[in-house]
C-alpha cells in the first residue's frame, strides 16, 4: 500500500473482495455482487478508470435511490430458433447477461447466428467484457445499448441521445481477441464525471453548457448536454443503437430511460441487444482459411506501427495481473464509506 493521500495498491482479488463486500452490504444477492465485482475488476484491471471502483460510487447510489432490485433473478425466454430474451426484472445487467450467455452461444452455434434481447436492466458498465466472453467461446460479439439522455444530436443542442455504446469482438487463434468498445458520445460520460470530481476541465468539443455554448467546465457539462463523435456520423450510429437496442427490443428508449429515473439519480433503465455469429457455421470447413485472412488484416495494420483497438488496455491487463490495480486514495476512502 502507498501513501493514502495518494494512491492504494490492491491486488485484483482485493479489489474483488471489496467490491462484494460494499455490495452485499447494501443489499445486493450474492450473484448480482459476484457479477458486478468481476466486472468492476476487470474495468480497473485494464486502466479504464472510468469503468472501474469508481463505478462502485454508482451502483450503491442506484440501489438507495430504490429503483434497482439488487435481488431480482432473470428469467429466460425463448423467442425463436435464433432469438433469446432475457428480462433482468429490474436488476443489474450483468447477471442477467451470465445468466444468457450459455444459451445464447447453444444458438449461435446452431444457427450461425443468434440475438440476445436483455429487458428490463440497469446497465452502467462497459460492454467490451461481454463481447470479450462471447469471443473466449469462440464466436464473433457484438453488443449496444442506450442510456440516459445525455447526448445532443448533430446540428443540435439539447439531449436526445444516450452515450450509446458499440462494441464488438473477434476471436484469434493465439492471445488475445480483437476487441473495441466505444460509446457513440464525444467520451464517455464516466469520464466527463472523473474530470468534475478532480476539478479537471474538459476538452470544448466533448459537450455543451445548458444554455448550449460549447464548454470546458465537467461539472457545467454534466447539467447540458454531450455531443456525439465524428459529427453527423456518431449521431447516425447512436440513433441506430436506439432503435435496435430499444424500439426493436420493446424496451425504452434514452429519453424514456431519463424520463423513468424521475430524478432519482440511478443507473440508466433500459435494454441491451446482444449478438453472437459462430464462423464455423458461416466458414464450415474453411474456417481456419476465414481466421487467416483476420491475421493477415491484422498484421497489416500492426506491421506498419498503428495500435489495433485494446491493444494498451491488454498492455494494462498485464501490468496489472502482476503488480496489481492502483487506486486514487481518495476513491479508496470513498469506497470504505460505503
Amino acid at each position: 500500500m502507498s501513501d493514502e493521500s495518494t494512491e492504494v495498491v490492491l491486488s485484483l482479488d482485493e479489489l474483488f473482495s471489496l467490491s462484494r463486500d460494499v455490495l452485499m452490504r447494501h443489499g445486493a444477492s450474492p450473484a448480482h455482487a459476484d457479477a458486478i465485482s468481476r466486472v468492476i475488476v476487470q474495468g480497473q484491471r485494464d486502466e479504464c478508470h472510468s469503468h472501474g471502483l469508481y463505478r462502485l460510487l454508482g451502483c450503491v447510489r442506484s440501489i438507495r435511490s430504490g429503483k434497482v432490485d439488487p435481488r431480482a433473478e432473470p428469467t429466460l425466454r425463448d423467442l425463436a430458433p435464433g432469438v433469446l430474451s432475457v428480462d433482468a426484472n429490474y436488476g443489474f445487467s450483468l447477471l442477467a447477461f451470465e445468466t444468457g450467455l450459455p444459451r445464447l452461444a447453444e444458438k449461435a452455434r446452431s444457427q450461425g447466428l443468434a440475438a440476445m434481447a436483455i429487458k428490463r436492466c440497469f446497465h452502467f458498465s462497459a460492454l467490451w467484457p461481454e463481447v470479450e466472453a462471447i469471443a473466449a467461446l469462440g464466436l464473433v460479439g457484438l453488443a449496444m445499448n442506450p442510456s440516459h439522455s445525455w447526448v445532443a444530436p448533430e446540428g443540435g443542442k439539447r439531449p436526445v441521445f444516450g452515450t450509446n455504446p458499440i462494441a464488438f469482438a473477434w476471436p484469434r487463434p493465439d492471445g488475445d481477441p480483437f476487441v473495441f468498445d466505444f460509446a457513440t458520445s464525444a467520451i464517455a460520460r464516466g469520464d466527463i464525471e472523473l474530470h468534475a470530481r478532480e476539478g479537471k476541465p474538459i476538452p470544448e468539443h466533448w459537450a455543451f453548457d445548458r444554455d448550449g455554448a460549447p464548454t470546458t467546465d465537467a461539472r457545467a457539462a454534466l447539467d447540458g448536454a454531450m455531443r456525439t463523435f465524428g459529427g453527423h456520423k456518431g449521431s447516425a450510429l447512436a440513433a441506430m443503437v436506439e432503435l435496435l437496442a430499444g424500439a426493436l427490443i420493446g424496451d425504452l428508449t434514452s429519453m424514456e430511460s431519463q424520463a423513468f429515473d424521475a430524478g432519482a439519480g440511478a443507473s440508466p433503465c433500459h435494454g441491451e441487444l446482444v449478438i453472437a455469429i459462430d464462423p464455423r457455421r458461416f466458414l464450415g470447413d474453411d474456417a481456419a482459411d476465414g481466421h487467416a485472412r483476420a491475421e493477415r488484416l491484422f498484421d497489416a495494420v500492426t506491421g506498419q506501427g498503428a495500435r489495433l483497438p485494446s491493444q494498451r488496455r491488454f498492455e494494462a491487463r498485464a501490468r496489472s495481473e502482476r503488480d496489481g490495480v492502483r487506486i486514487p486514495g481518495a476513491l479508496y476512502r470513498d469506497v470504505l464509506a460505503l
